[in-house]
């Protein structure tokens, strides 16, 4: 009986794990990101106690909604799109993929936005 409640309890994680959805690991970031991250976010919003509270949050919530690795692709991106010119930028403003990676971080800033800056008073 106690072998059955364990084989079913497994089954049930399993599905539940299988068709949960896909979301960020919020512990991908690396500590030099996140501290990157938070230092360019102040520099921005101001060297206040306020501002750190805010910049973390923004982080939290956009490591929650975007893995590491599609924060950097869409980084990147950005990155060479503010380039002098030629074709190697050409590319990366004009390909849809390249579109893509930067709507998702786009929206993973939206939704930090919201989470820590509309929201808090």
């Amino acid at each position: 009986m106690i072998k059955r409640t364990l084989e079913v309890l497994a089954a049930a994680s399993v599905a539940a794990f299988l068709a949960a959805p896909a979301q960020a690991d919020e512990n991908d970031y690396p500590t030099d990101a996140r501290a990157d991250y938070v230092f360019g976010c102040m520099a921005a919003n101001g060297q206040t106690r306020e501002a750190l509270e805010k910049c973390s949050c923004s982080l939290d919530a956009m490591a929650a909604i975007l893995p590491y690795d599609k924060y950097v692709q869409a980084s990147t991106i950005l990155s060479m799109r503010q380039g002098v010119g030629g074709q190697r930028t050409t590319a990366f403003k004009s390909t849809k993929m390249f579109d893509d990676r930067v709507a998702d971080l786009r929206r993973a800033q939206a939704e930090a936005e919201i989470r820590c800056y509309r929201g808090a008073t």
